[in-house]
């Protein structure tokens, strides 16, 4: 018999010792993803982003593996599966219940959902899901651990890249007079080989990128292409980014001839567009005070813009962009590099009153980058006269994969059961717990006032079919499809009218 991964190995091992503990009767199971509380410092929202994309695997991967086999082959490989996992034989009861799935030919489940690139605040569904068909009640909550694994990683992304691109946007409205244009290039992706493979790492990306352009997640793109690429212009920009050295290109050619890396670099390679160059190969500053003026004329006549990378830091890199005030004063450690690169290649006034660096100059921090530190640098490049959107800063493993599903409490919990024809709203409420776990009751209701969501629980059948909560997957088949140019416009609505809060 040929070896294949059933969808019902896709869960935890609890999830099948569930299917026959339901009170006697039960005809529907009904659950809810709500991401409960925030473990992140001055966040109180979470953008919902990663359904669609399960949605599609979800029914590839059970029309794949489950429902193009014979009735009797996939029976078969599901008890062979649960004798060697469990050492006993997986009752005639669950054996039936495969085997019904299997004669019925879709997933009998309904999902409601907000849209993709909603923000809510804790507390707040994001979507629910029951079983269409009585005899499947066990369906719902079996698909728990599945759906859980596949979202809470993209949406926690994609709220942290609202967090960054709040920031950006903010200062850059106070400071810039590019302030429509320079916010979406100046959080890149650098998150790639920090993830815990490539799944992982195109999903992350992909909600990175509903904030942000600029990346070096290239895969990310093909994510999108495939689960939010439906009626997606071929031209559409989904992300961008520029040629750009590392450490390895920068030391072959040996500390002796650093110079001469630099000149070829920028003269006989790229002598057009913008390109990256990593800085602190050897000595940083030494590049910066000796290196780059000698090589003024060459970046003043290149048709674009070099970019100079600080990759470390004694201490963090506001000091190394902003300037360190325990340096001693005049030396390029308290200037900043902003403040030698404006000396070396200046910069104009803005009609805010704030200087901007000539534009064959730029810099780009890739390294550390937190939260915290990005509002200290641009705080620290305003209150130094600077625009703050020359930077860019490269957000990293830190930022997308330093979180867990805990980062937002995220659960999907049961709040109403069927038995027998009536319908029983159901709940948790933990008296050992702080009132975090305590659950929504009963079958619920999302309405809008503004862009804030409020949730209506222990409503009828019928008001649950209104409400923000749109029918989305029915009976196998995905009824609501977003694109990633609509999801993108959809998130912007939220994040232009909420107001940054200072970290």
């Amino acid at each position: 018999m040929q070896n294949i991964t059933t969808p019902f190995e896709i869960t935890d091992a609890y999830k099948l010792s569930h299917w026959d503990q339901y009170p006697e009767g039960t005809t529907m199971v009904y659950s809810n993803f709500t991401p409960r509380k925030s473990r992140l410092r001055n966040c109180n929202e979470f953008v919902f982003f990663g359904l669609q994309a399960f949605l599609k695997k979800l029914t590839h991967i059970f029309n794949v593996n489950f429902f193009q086999y014979n009735e009797d082959y996939v029976v078969n490989a599901f008890a062979k599966f649960y004798k060697g996992y469990f050492g006993s034989e997986a009752s005639q009861s669950y054996l039936d219940k495969i085997r019904s799935l299997h004669k019925l030919g879709y997933l009998p489940l309904e999902i409601r959902a907000l849209k993709e690139g909603s923000v809510v605040k804790h507390g707040i569904p994001c979507f629910t899901i029951k079983n269409t068909h009585p005899d499947f009640y066990w369906l719902t909550n079996f698909v728990e651990t599945w759906i859980s694994s596949e979202i809470w990683h993209p949406s926690t992304s994609a709220t942290m890249a609202m967090m960054y691109r709040r920031v950006f946007d903010k200062y850059a409205q106070e400071t810039s007079d590019l302030a429509e244009i320079m916010p979406q290039f100046q959080g890149h992706d650098f998150s790639f080989r920090g993830m815990p493979g490539i799944e992982a790492a195109s999903a992350s990306g992909a909600a990175h990128l509903l904030s942000f352009l600029g990346s070096d997640t290239c895969i990310s793109i093909s994510y999108i292409r495939q689960y939010y690429g439906k009626r997606l212009p071929e031209d559409y920009m989904i992300a961008t980014s520029v040629p750009a050295t590392e450490h390895s290109v920068m030391s072959a050619g040996s500390e002796e001839n650093e110079l001469e890396t630099y000149r070829r670099l920028i003269e006989d390679l790229y002598p057009t567009g913008i390109m990256s160059i990593v800085s602190d190969t050897y000595d940083f500053w030494k590049v910066v005070t000796e290196y780059l003026p000698q090589l003024k004329d060459k970046i003043m006549a290149r048709d674009g813009k070099v970019v100079i990378r600080p990759d470390s830091s004694p201490k963090t890199p506001v000091e190394i962009i902003c300037g360190d005030p325990d340096a001693p004063e005049g030396t390029p450690e308290h200037k900043g590099l902003c403040q030698c690169l404006y000396e070396i290649f200046g910069g104009t006034k803005n009609s805010k009153g704030y200087i901007e660096l000539d534009s064959h100059i730029g810099m780009i921090y890739g390294d550390s980058i937190t939260p915290e530190y990005q509002e200290r640098i641009v705080r620290g490049l305003k209150n130094k006269g600077f625009s703050t959107t020359i930077p860019v800063l490269g957000i990293g493993s830190y930022s997308y994969q330093f979180v867990t599903r805990d980062t937002h409490g995220i659960a999907i919990k049961a709040t109403a059961t069927k038995n027998t024809g009536t319908l029983i709203p159901i709940f948790k409420n933990p008296k050992t717990d702080d009132g975090t776990k305590k659950s929504a009751r009963g079958l619920l209701r999302i309405t809008r006032e503004g862009n804030d969501f409020l949730l209506h629980e222990n409503v009828t059948e019928a008001e649950e079919k209104t409400g923000e909560l749109e029918l989305t997957f029915l009976n196998g088949e995905l009824v609501r499809e977003m694109n990633f140019q609509e999801i993108r416009e959809h998130l912007r609505n939220f994040r232009e009218i909420k107001e940054t809060v200072t970290v």
